[in-house]
């Protein structure tokens, strides 16, 4: 079914709802924040008060993964319900020196279903998935309003220039000289403005923070919270600014945006929204070691191996916390095997409309409303660098091969995460079954993309 015919059936659908009755959804996604970055999550080094309240309130998943261990890739996987082997983008491949190439037109997103529902979209903060002229704007791919970065290498400053409002930039001129111009206080200001611009009506809110990727850089009235609490590297700079403070900025930056969410939920009570929204917060992959950050300082992984770029648990399993006052119950801790490409089919069953039939999500409200759950077959991913690297989880098992490692030789390593979370023992050689099935899952899974050339890593 091409695209229109797609928008034709969800307004058919839509007849049969009660658009009164349809819930607010905020999404809030962090950039490279770790498993282990939050106190209901084992933290012991980072304030986050206002998401461990949130987990008491909702749902905290315990077995979560992000679309892939870099941005743009895990965007997309969540925007449209595909893991990375059928996603349109698989890496943070650049158009231009102007940004990232975009997700298709004939690509459908959660925000086009959404529109058809009724919903006003918004997104506001870090986008990375097409530039201006480009068919991957927010603008061209479901989204009424846009606030913030096209670009991800722009977002590396969070004292921007110029931030784009739609297809408009809007300048702060020399601010990323005179730093007097955090972005992410104007991600909360757009947020509250847009909330409130359409309270009336249900609306889907996309919130990318930019934080706490690299450059680790923030104002002083919230650095002051750690500063002088850690011994510090100081890192003198290359990629990114210098930081004399990495690790108390890390730890800033988490409980800034940890802050800001808090200033959300309050503006939604105030409103009276609170128990008819519900709210999602995640990270796009695992923790970053740059700018002079140490997740080993943080055990920002929670104890597991590797982090972003890594394929490895410590790369791509995340938070996600899920808030809907009206309809889950409080304090629930779930280990359902859950990923990023599955918020589409689980936004899709909460308004009881059928999902496009090439997604690989599955929906998680049974989780959410603590019943009966169906289970994934497996899940997958590939990510494309210097390195190709696909892994699969069945079960309990996770499978990694990595090409362009001599190390390895492209071996296909095998773990049991119930016994093994670290990954630390590979059982390949003592499970060829599941090897075979592994194989099976590489071939079935990746679909052929012409940015994409599987057989360059394989000669």
């Amino acid at each position: 079914m091409g695209l229109s015919g797609l928008k034709l059936l969800f307004s058919q659908q839509k007849n049969n709802i009660n658009i009164k009755n349809r819930p607010n959804i905020i999404f809030i996604l962090a950039d490279d924040l770790g498993y282990g970055d939050l106190g209901c999550y084992g933290q012991q080094k980072i304030l986050t008060p206002n998401l461990n309240n949130m987990a008491t309130q909702g749902v905290r998943f315990t077995q979560h993964y992000a679309g892939s261990a870099i941005c743009a890739p895990s965007r997309c996987s969540l925007l449209t319900g595909k893991h990375t082997g059928h996603t349109d983008i698989r890496s943070n491949k650049e158009m231009n020196s102007l940004g990232e190439y975009p997700i298709l037109d004939q690509t459908v997103t959660v925000a086009e279903i959404l529109k058809t529902q009724g919903y006003i979209i918004g997104a506001i903060g870090k986008w990375g998935l097409g530039i201006p002229g480009t068919e991957g704007t927010p603008n061209k791919q479901g989204f009424d309003y846009f606030f913030g970065f096209y670009s991800q290498k722009r977002a590396h400053s969070h004292y921007p220039n110029y931030l784009w409002e739609n297809d408009k930039k809007i300048y702060f001129k020399n601010n990323k000289w005179k730093r007097k111009i955090y972005s992410p206080d104007l991600f909360t200001k757009k947020a509250l403005e847009f909330i409130s611009n359409n309270q009336k009506k249900p609306f889907f809110l996309y919130l990318p923070y930019t934080i706490p990727h690299a450059e680790l850089s923030i104002p002083f009235k919230y650095l002051k919270k750690y500063f002088g609490k850690f011994k510090e590297r100081p890192y003198s700079g290359g990629l990114y600014r210098p930081q004399p403070t990495p690790r108390a900025a890390y730890a800033a930056m988490v409980t800034k945006l940890d802050e800001d969410i808090g200033i959300i939920s309050e503006h939604l009570k105030k409103l009276n929204l609170d128990n008819n929204t519900i709210i999602f917060f995640s990270s796009d992959n695992g923790p970053h070691n740059e700018g002079g950050n140490t997740p080993k300082f943080f055990n920002s992984t929670g104890g597991l191996r590797g982090i972003k770029r890594d394929l490895y648990e410590g790369g791509i399993r995340i938070p996600l916390i899920v808030k809907w006052p009206d309809e889950i119950k409080k304090a629930i801790v779930t280990d359902h095997i859950s990923a990023f490409w599955d918020f589409l089919p689980t936004i899709c069953d909460i308004l009881d409309i059928k999902p496009p039939d090439n997604i690989d999500g599955i929906s998680y409200l049974p989780t959410l409303l603590n019943q009966p759950q169906k289970e994934h077959e497996y899940l997958y991913w590939e990510l494309y660098g210097l390195k190709f690297k696909r892994a699969v989880r069945i079960n309990n098992w996770k499978a990694i091969q990595i090409f362009n490692d001599h190390k390895n030789n492209a071996a296909i390593e095998l773990y049991n995460l119930k016994n093994d979370p670290g990954e630390s023992i590979n059982s390949a050689t003592e499970f060829p079954g599941i090897i075979e099935k592994v194989k099976n899952i590489f071939n079935k899974a990746h679909t052929s993309n012409k940015l994409y050339n599987l057989d360059a890593y394989k000669k």
